[in-house]
């Protein structure tokens, strides 16, 4: 079954995962994968669809203009390579994390954060960030799950993200995810 990645994006309103997930249903696709947030107003999805053989990107993105035309959505279809079919899992010898983050906003967190995990051979799987707070006091909060390699040492790459944190003077929480606790 060919696979798409489809995007859309549009300010905030009710019904919006109805009428895409309709539309597909309506086309006998099936949601694989996504995530869907309100960014600052605005309605994010992101979604990995199967669908019949029959239907291709350009009648995917025909089916959902109506639905993109009633929300006042942006919306982008592109098809799915073959090698892209399976789920993201931990590299071998890499195990899951959660890192936590939050402090006084200032720019460069998530870059900061980031490229620790990069520089220590971890990969970021998802990853949220959040303003609360007041406007006079606003804290950014980031909550990532990553993977980290258990060689050579995992408590070594854990110490760098934190070391990376505090540089930016931010408060950061690292622990391995348990199954027990998710």
């Amino acid at each position: 079954m060919p696979r798409y990645a489809l995007s859309a994006v549009g300010a905030d309103r009710p019904g919006i995962v109805a009428g895409v997930s309709g539309a597909l249903v309506d086309l006998q696709g099936n949601l694989e994968d996504s995530t869907m947030t309100i960014l600052q107003g605005h309605f994010a999805i992101l979604l990995v669809v199967s669908m019949p053989p029959e239907v291709t990107a350009r009648s995917l993105e025909s089916a959902l203009a109506p639905v993109a035309e009633e929300f006042g959505l942006v919306l982008s279809v592109r098809p799915l390579a073959d090698e892209q079919a399976t789920p993201a899992q931990a590299a071998p010898g890499a195990s899951p994390w959660t890192i936590a983050v939050h402090g006084a906003d200032r720019v460069g967190i998530v870059h900061g954060v980031t490229a620790a995990v990069a520089e220590v051979g971890g990969n970021v799987v998802d990853l949220g960030t959040h303003l609360v707070g007041s406007d006079q006091a606003p804290v950014y909060v980031m909550t990532l799950r990553v993977t980290l390699p258990e060689q050579p040492d995992p408590a070594a790459a854990v110490a760098l993200v934190r070391t990376a944190a505090e540089a930016l003077g931010v408060h950061c929480t690292v622990h391995p995810d348990e199954a027990d606790t998710l």
